[in-house]
């Protein structure tokens, strides 16, 4: 897969990353500027792709078979796997002439970092045949799917609130691929005008603020007299920073204070609200699904090791290095009033924290189902009512006031 020739032409691009192509324009190779392989495409005679492979920040790799099966709702469709498994499949491409992003069957399956890599790839072929822009016409318009199309697209259109354009459909996408460095064994380092995203040790770190839209991620990577700091972020600010990326990519392992160990448990109501919180941002068909999901859980404050939310069977914990910012947000107000809006904005950041991993556990518990139980649940008209997602977080409110 990928081999190459002396008619092959290598073109280097801004940060080191070269692509090496065949004499036909087509995209054979991928290597960082260190030389490690990250992307390896086949192509047959009549144009076609054979097959196709993308290195994961693990360091794995996931590979595409086009053309796999008709067995999918859309019909035709490209296979993804991983360790000689198959994990999943999504709308069939012509990667000859890319037109559009396709939809994926179980995200939810992949590795980490799998999904965002397979899209870079279609972003560099749409770039190599000069597509302006393309769009996603799949059901489903998730906003994990909007944050993993920032990393490698920048939107077009969308007014004030490019998400609810994406989930009408009204969002163009323009390739905009990163490039990427595996700097050191667990290290996996992306760029496009700057570093936008580490990953380390399994663990990933993001920018706050991509193209205009601010994503909330407990792991935040910050500029700091001229080097990269990657931390673990809320309430405004940073609570363990974790590593330093220097200007020629050096990178340090920060000293962590050992947390405390005390568990303890959340006031009753707390968990109900932060859910509701999470389920009026997210696709209103998850919202009864995530509400059921919680009903299930406890909430605790548990020691963490660089980690600010885990959630295992029936425990979610957020770490308890957390209580002292919060116990100093509700000391420093003075009012009714000020503790109200202290406690629904601590309410929204809490949310933020739990809410990738609450929606992760839903989304896995509905792959599992047969597909067309998933697919009638998906698809049904439901959301929660306004007044119930309102008396949750009063009730939540109440209990941190």
């Amino acid at each position: 897969m990928g081999t190459t020739d002396a008619s092959d032409t290598t073109v280097e691009l801004p940060h080191g990353t070269t692509v090496t192509y065949a004499a036909s324009g087509r995209r054979l190779l991928e290597r960082d500027r260190h030389g490690h392989d990250l992307a390896r495409l086949s192509w047959r005679d009549d144009d076609t792709l054979a097959s196709a492979a993308v290195r994961i920040p693990d360091g794995s790799w996931l590979t595409i078979e086009p053309h796999a099966t008709s067995d999918a709702p859309w019909g035709l469709s490209d296979r993804l796997w991983h360790h000689g498994t198959p994990l999943t499949v999504f709308a069939a491409l012509d990667y000859a002439q890319i037109a559009a992003i396709p939809p994926l069957a179980e995200p939810s399956r992949l590795p980490p970092g799998g999904g965002t890599a397979v899209l870079n790839l279609l972003a560099g072929l749409a770039i190599d045949q000069r597509r302006a822009s393309l769009r996603y016409e799949g059901p489903y318009p998730s906003e994990e799917l909007f944050l993993a199309l920032l990393e490698c697209f920048h939107y077009e259109g969308g007014g004030s609130d490019p998400l609810q354009a994406f989930r009408t459909g009204s969002l163009a996408w323009a390739p905009a691929p990163y490039e990427r460095d595996l700097t050191q064994p667990g290290v996996w380092i992306q760029r496009r005008e700057r570093i936008e995203k580490v990953t380390w040790e399994g663990r990933a770190y993001y920018r706050h603020d991509w193209q205009g839209v601010l994503r909330h991620a407990a792991r935040r990577i910050r500029d700091s007299g001229g080097s990269v700091i990657c931390s673990l972020w809320a309430f405004e600010g940073p609570v363990e920073d974790h590593l330093r990326i220097d200007a020629q990519d050096a990178l340090a392992v920060l000293p962590v204070e050992p947390p405390s160990p005390c568990v303890v448990p959340a006031l009753p109501g707390v968990l109900a609200g932060l859910a509701a919180v999470v389920a009026a941002r997210s696709l209103p068909v998850l919202g009864p699904l995530i509400m059921e999901e919680v009903a299930g859980l406890r909430l605790e404050w548990a020691p963490l090791t660089r980690d600010l939310v885990t959630l295992a069977s029936d425990r979610l914990c957020l770490s308890n290095r957390l209580l002292p910012l919060l116990r100093s947000r509700q000391a420093t107000a003075s009012t009714h009033e000020e503790r109200t809006g202290a406690a629904i904005a601590t309410l929204a950041e809490l949310a933020h924290l739990i809410g990738d991993v609450l929606r992760r556990r839903v989304q896995a518990r509905l792959a599992a189902l047969p597909e067309r139980e998933g697919k009638r649940i998906l698809e049904a008209d439901v959301a929660l009512p306004g007044t119930e997602i309102a008396r949750a977080i009063a009730g939540a409110v109440r209990a941190l006031n």
